[in-house]
């Protein structure tokens, strides 16, 4: 663990009125002011109509405190922390963190990016916009004036910048990949698993980007409800995610897990047959079903007894290049329970493992041929008040400056009735939406 504490101990706020102009330019504004932090976390909703999103976007900039590590039972230290000292928290949650909630699984692929298994820290500055887009506040230890003239200030870099061409290399061959889920469909007929999230890495080496152009670009091609760029140092992240992990607001605890997938069609009434194929799919219903009982039952073990509900089953909803499949599970937290433990208890998310979870971990780790770190792993914040937002990291790339390492990984869930092919031809739809940045 490492943690920096501030001798500042009460934030100045201040809510500034949005006009027209100034509200269609702020967050890139937002965006290009924060980069002079070695430490960041931006969040974008893109205007995504929904009940449940409190803002349209956050920011974080600078860290007056931090933890983090690959050990140890770190979200108890973010619940201390917070507890000591209410205020916002940002950071993430790496999937191998999944290795100190279950002592016995292991990661031992090599970890190219280096993001640690936990990070969350208190912001020097913290930036937001409401839904409605009329006003930015400002909550920060330092003039809040002074940002306020600088965000407006700072320039709009050019999303037609241009973008290194690059070609991926795959960590797995189409052949093997096929192989791989003839294996997992037969695990599923010996009765290992039901369900089981299978991925595969993309990657470049020695290639040289800006990171947060790349993130520009991709938001712009593909915007997403739980958008993100995060750095941390060396690290970064530019992730598109339409995956919503776990939100709480005050005793209530609400998660949305994705798992059916369709292609766009340019051809109106064909993508809306698409999108009708997608609802009434038998395997892609089966997939969230699975998932959905599975979070029901992660959410039990801190929430009141006879409080878990399925707010919405195979809900469709479209985003530009896919149909998404998306089911809502809700409950309320019983009393004296430590906020964490909601996370505690449901992390790794279903939708990126399987089921039963600990089980298909163990086959994640055998059958896939690179380390997740970040991936399916968790981004977003906590407020004062104990409530929280966390996505899903998916749709993502992730880059190491130092190194240059470029990755991303994409796949979907494997069952009894997956058609190899088809989960390949998924795989690399999730893929393209990546690399055509690059093209």
């Amino acid at each position: 663990m490492t943690m920096m504490m501030t001798s500042k101990q009460k934030r100045n706020k201040a809510v500034y009125a949005l006009t027209g102009a100034q509200a269609k330019e702020i967050k890139q504004r937002m965006l290009n002011w924060a980069n002079q932090f070695s430490i960041l976390l931006f969040l974008d909703s893109n205007n995504y109509p929904s009940i449940y999103n409190g803002y349209e976007c956050l920011l974080a900039a600078g860290a007056t405190s931090v933890i983090k590590g690959d050990s140890n039972d770190l979200l108890l230290q973010v619940q201390q922390l917070h507890e000591a000292k209410p205020d916002w928290l940002f950071g993430h949650i790496a999937y191998d963190y999944k290795n100190i909630l279950e002592p016995k699984l292991s990661s031992a692929h090599k970890a190219r990016i280096g993001f640690p298994a936990l990070q969350f820290f208190v912001p020097q500055t913290v930036c937001h916009v409401n839904r409605e887009q009329t006003f930015l506040t400002i909550e920060s230890f330092e003039d809040t004036t002074q940002i306020y003239n600088a965000i407006i200030e700072a320039e709009i870099e050019s999303v037609q910048k241009r973008i290194p061409a690059l070609q991926f290399n795959s960590a797995t061959s189409k052949e093997e990949y096929l192989q791989t889920i003839n294996n997992l469909r037969r695990h599923i007929a010996d009765g290992d698993c039901y369900e089981i999230n299978y991925c595969t890495e993309g990657y470049c080496e020695d290639v040289s980007i800006n990171p947060m152009q790349v993130f520009n670009a991709l938001n712009v091609l593909s915007p997403a409800p739980f958008a993100a760029y995060y750095r941390t140092d060396d690290q970064h992240m530019m992730c598109a995610s339409p995956e919503r992990y776990l939100r709480k607001e005050g005793v209530g605890v609400l998660s949305q897990p994705i798992k059916g997938t369709a292609r766009r069609d340019k051809d109106p009434v064909k993508d809306a047959e698409i999108k009708q194929q997608l609802s009434n799919d038998i395997k892609e219903r089966a997939e969230n079903v699975m998932i959905v009982d599975l979070m029901r039952n992660d959410l039990a073990r801190c929430c009141e007894t006879g409080s878990i509900k399925v707010d919405e089953l195979f809900g469709i909803y479209s985003f530009p290049q896919v149909h998404q499949m998306i089911s809502t599970v809700s409950g309320t937290m019983r009393a004296g329970v430590p906020f964490t433990d909601a996370i505690r208890h449901s992390f790794p998310m279903g939708s990126m493992t399987g089921a039963p979870k600990y089980k298909v971990m163990q086959l994640i780790e055998q059958y896939e041929h690179s380390r997740r770190e970040l991936f399916a792993g968790t981004v977003g914040y906590i407020t004062p008040a104990g409530d929280f937002d966390l996505n899903v990291v998916i749709r993502s790339l992730f880059y190491n400056a130092e190194s240059r390492h470029l990755a991303y990984q994409t796949g979907g869930a494997i069952t009894w009735d997956s058609n190899p092919e088809q989960e390949w031809e998924e795989m690399r739809l999730k893929a393209w939406a990546l690399e055509r940045i690059f093209s």
